[in-house]
């Protein structure tokens, strides 16, 4: 058998059937009579986004269309983020669902025979397996719907829609969406975080199996004998490999690597003579640049993480899929080059900055990311015989990488003085200016603008090079993860809250500061008409930092800081229509190029507003401090550079 699926995404198509909406005082609303949705008194503001959903089975035609909605209410609380309804009837301007490829995940058996991968060239297909049982649909009671509730009791054969997902963008007055209508691992992390803490949680488990079954694979076929009870014995190689008898013992593995897509579209493909909607996920072979995304698997791991956090739903982890996704994901990061670096190196456009802005080599929002997939990953790994020389690695990755950022990437005003008398072209283990800093490099704004108190991790370190940018995620990240030491994590907030204008200004959160300008923006970004001063990448304002600025804020007992923040937001956003970034050195204008209907930034905004009125459930979200990372550090605490710190000599000197 072959699984399929539906999903949805805006098309503006007139092959297809749909409804558009029309936007009415308190309520979107169809042409339909038997079709409104209501939002009571008080409601004061509305957002129609798109939920992708996943209907296993094919007797789901086009002429059926599902919306989730997104609405606030009296209070901008969380208060249907999945509302549903169904609409029939015929638009030249509408929604429509289309297939995909998808399997019912919550039946699969994790035994080999039941998850196995076959790749074609144009496209990715799955193996339904043996044993699926039958799928049927949930039936939404319109009613029920109007009024925010979930109805799951009412069955319909012939296939089991699942959410999957949700859409980068619904700006209805968009009329070329580009790569907004699909489905993007980075942007979906702060969904996915209100989904949870609202306790909707098949979503989220839905994106990380089909996102985990989307990833790309490098192919590598060897032959291998088995005995018996070769089955047992491989079963976790097989999870992710396709074999091939050969002769009665002489068999073909393939093994594949592991590099989770950017994002995910529909597109046609012909299979057994027949015309089939699927998934096909975008590596950034069609992304502006064509850079391979870095972050998106680490976000995966990190979102894994959080869903069994929240859940309980630690089953999702012990799989044996999940499982070797997470290993395959570590072990490409880990995997031996070039660098020396304990770093993550990467290349421009690899992460939420996806355009040339002079980010490549170590930039800080990979290394805060990659920080917490290790932690994450060594703190979900099954412990057996297979992985405890991964959890080594992984342990020895971490506190190489933990020290690194701590002494290098760390600035404040006597760091600042330090490089400013720097001696260069110095040769030995014992050097004081390890990476030939030339004192010059040290940018005159930052000698001003630095406060007494305070300090922030720079935004990248290589040879004779420090990028002195504030770059905002990746700090607010080292925070979370503690990749940062405690007190470096308090100035991180105090330089926060002394460069208020600069870094918050009248929209938070600025992304990066300052703004590459003249010369330099023409040189570093190749006069990149998007990235010009003080938009978009460039020194934008983006709303939806404000989720990890609140759960930072919230992990240093700083809440007044995120409300401020939030408080800010919540005056524009709606009257601004949930915009993707803002303009100009203090936020002041929408973004020249921005969609509206952000989902992303509606999603930040509500999961800042969660966590603010529950901040316990943000202990499940943040790490705090490793001290036995600094039991086994091996850093350059030591003349030699050579040999293991102790615990007291880790903390003398990197918990400064």
């Amino acid at each position: 058998m072959t699984p399929c699926c539906r999903i949805l995404i805006p098309c503006r198509s007139n092959s297809f059937r749909g409804l558009p909406l029309k936007k009415t005082h308190n309520s979107f609303s169809t042409n339909s009579s038997n079709f409104r949705l209501n939002f009571g008194e008080n409601v004061i503001f509305t957002a129609t986004h798109l939920v992708f959903w996943a209907l296993e089975g094919s007797s789901i035609g086009p002429r059926s269309c599902f919306v989730c909605q997104i609405h606030l209410g009296n209070n901008l609380g969380f208060q249907g983020i999945a509302m549903v309804s169904t609409l029939l009837g015929a638009s030249k301007r509408g929604f429509h669902v289309i297939a995909s490829v998808a399997s019912d995940f919550r039946n699969y058996s994790t035994s080999v025979e039941n998850w196995l991968m076959t790749r074609t060239l144009e496209r990715i297909m799955f193996s339904g397996g043996l044993n699926v049982k039958p799928l049927v649909v949930e039936k939404i009671d319109l009613e029920h719907a109007k009024n925010g509730q979930h109805v799951n009791d009412e069955k319909v054969e012939s296939g089991r829609r699942s959410p999957i997902g949700t859409v980068a963008a619904n700006d209805p007055n968009d009329k070329l969406p580009l790569n907004y209508d699909q489905v993007f691992i980075r942007d979906f992390i702060p969904s996915a975080f209100a989904f949870l803490l609202k306790g909707e949680k098949e979503i989220v488990r839905n994106f990380l199996l089909h996102t985990l079954q989307l990833q790309d694979l490098e192919v590598i076929t060897f032959p291998f004998f088995f005995g018996e009870g070769w089955e047992e014995n491989v079963a976790e190689l097989l999870a992710f490999a396709k074999y091939s008898r050969v002769g009665r013992k002489l068999w073909t593995v393939t093994v594949q690597a592991r590099l989770t897509p950017a994002s995910c579209s529909c597109e046609t493909a012909l299979d057994d003579n027949k015309y089939e909607e699927v998934l096909d996920p975008d590596f950034g072979e069609s992304a502006i640049g064509r850079v391979a995304p870095v972050d998106s698997g680490l976000w995966w791991i990190i979102l894994l993480r959080a869903y069994g956090k929240i859940t309980g739903d630690y089953g999702l982890q012990e799989r044996v899929d999940v499982q070797t996704g997470i290993k395959l994901i570590i072990n490409l990061c880990l995997s031996d080059g070039f660098d020396m670096f304990p770093s993550l190196l990467v290349t421009d456009g690899s992460c939420m900055i996806d355009r040339r802005m002079g980010i490549h080599g170590h930039p800080l929002e990979i290394q805060a990311l990659f920080y917490s997939a290790l932690r994450c990953s060594r703190e979900m790994l099954s412990l057996d015989e297979g992985s405890k020389s991964l959890v080594n690695a992984i342990n020895n990755r971490l506190s190489a990488l933990s020290f690194h950022i701590r002494e290098y990437y760390w600035v404040d005003m006597k760091k600042i003085n330090e490089i400013y008398r720097y001696k260069t072209e110095e040769y030995s283990t014992e050097a004081t200016n390890k990476f030939n800093i030339y004192p010059e490099q040290i940018p005159r704004w930052l000698m001003d603008w630095i406060p007494e108190e305070g300090g922030y991790l720079i935004g990248n370190l290589q040879p004779a090079h420090m990028d002195f940018r504030f770059f905002m995620l990746g700090n607010l990240w080292s925070i979370v993860s503690s990749l940062g030491t405690p007190k470096q994590n308090e100035a991180i907030l105090n330089l926060v809250e002394a460069k208020w204008d600069d870094l918050v200004g009248l929209m938070p959160l600025k992304i990066c500061y300052p703004a590459l300008e003249s010369e330099e923006w023409r040189v570093i970004t190749g006069s990149d008409p998007k990235n010009t001063p003080w938009s978009y990448h460039n020194g934008g304002s983006w709303p939806t930092l404000l989720w990890q600025f609140t759960l930072a804020c919230i992990k240093m007992n700083r809440i007044e800081l995120a409300k401020k923040a939030v408080d800010i937001a919540e005056k524009r956003l709606r009257v601004d229509q949930w915009p993707e970034y803002y303009d100009t050195r203090y936020g002041k204008f929408t973004g020249k190029q921005a969609r509206l209907y952000q989902t992303w930034t509606i999603a930040g905004f509500l999961s800042s507003k969660m966590l603010l009125e529950n901040p316990e459930m943000a202990s499940l979200l943040f790490w705090e401090e490793d001290y036995d990372l600094l039991e086994i550090c091996v850093c350059a605490l030591k003349k030699s550079g050579r040999k293991k710190c102790s615990r007291g000599a880790a903390k003398s000197q990197i918990l400064v």
